[in-house]
């Protein structure tokens, strides 16, 4: 680990009384990203990872009482295994709390569900310029050769 000092911090599922503070966080994801999303997206977000029936789900990093991380992830099957796989599709930790161990605690807590859970992989991709992210990911793994295609409605 780059930075010895690491914050005890708690990893749990997210709770409707996070609701507040996960709209807070969120903002501050979309704002890194300059991502402008319509409000109806944010609350259909939230409902999905409340919803147990839903592949959506929110873990959250609690500090001494204080939310001040999450990660969103979506569970899914696909053709080329025979379990289901886990897409981290967004992690944030406000500013004021990274580099102490907690997005890699978020990390850890998904690698233990996917065993827990029989999940054939973990997987998440990123800006290629996030450089600070990038440090943390490639603790856990590294960058696949994959390029990304994306075709949008609008």
């Amino acid at each position: 680990m780059h930075n010895a000092r690491v914050t005890p911090c708690i990893i749990r599922a997210a709770l409707p009384s996070d609701e507040p503070v996960w709209h807070e966080l969120w903002g501050g994801y979309c704002d890194f990203y300059g991502a402008r999303l319509e409000d109806e997206v944010t609350r259909r977000t939230w409902k999905r990872i409340l919803d147990p029936d839903s592949a959506v789900m929110c873990i959250v990093a609690e500090v001494e009482g204080r939310v001040v991380g999450f990660a969103h992830c979506v569970v899914h099957e696909n053709t080329w295994e025979t379990q289901a796989v886990c897409y981290l599709e967004d992690l944030f930790v406000v500013p004021a709390a990274r580099g102490r161990g907690i997005g890699g605690a978020l990390i850890e807590w998904l690698r233990n569900a996917m065993r827990a859970e029989g999940w054939a992989r973990l997987y998440w991709m990123t800006k290629a310029d996030n450089a600070e992210a990038r440090r943390l990911y490639d603790r856990f793994t590294h960058a696949d050769d994959f390029v990304r295609y994306v075709i949008r409605q609008k």
